[in-house]
């Protein structure tokens, strides 16, 4: 298994949230996420948390601080991860995470103006998209199939 993990901003009002995902190379899935107000390492260590991740798993992000601090090089240990990291200033690196992110924010915030809601309702637009996004969106890559329809066809 290999999976894919980044933040992005949510900007709203005159404020921010930040969208911590990891992703599903395989299918393209957002199998986890987290919004806060603070982007920081409880951010990513709780994101990380939510889910089960079979021992051996590559989990790919870019080289920011929270992702290598020694609080999150510990997690991976504790959990069995093997780490992999983009080259510095590299984005192309982890492509799927960052298009899947560009994606969210254009089809959502920025096309419709978005921009000066609450925060409930940047978090509620980003839980549904994150949902369609999973379950109907279908691709290419995956025969036309959604990423949720793929991996259940596949398994």
């Amino acid at each position: 298994m290999v999976l894919t993990t980044d933040i992005t901003y949510l900007p709203f009002g005159h404020s921010m949230l930040y969208l911590s995902s990891i992703m599903d190379i395989y299918n393209g899935e957002i199998v986890t996420y987290k919004i806060d107000d603070k982007q920081d390492q409880s951010l990513v260590n709780d994101t990380l948390n939510q889910i089960d991740i079979p021992e051996g798993c590559i989990l790919h992000s870019d080289q920011g601080s929270v992702y290598t601090s020694y609080a999150y090089y510990q997690l991976y240990e504790e959990k069995g991860i093997i780490r992999s990291m983009s080259r510095k200033r590299t984005p192309v690196d982890n492509a799927p995470i960052e298009s899947f992110h560009s994606s969210l924010k254009s089809e959502t915030f920025y096309i419709n103006n978005e921009l000066n809601r609450s925060n409930h309702i940047v978090i509620d637009i980003v839980e549904k998209y994150i949902k369609n996004y999973n379950n109907n969106r279908i691709q290419q890559k995956l025969g036309y199939l959604s990423p949720v329809k793929y991996r259940e066809l596949i398994a």
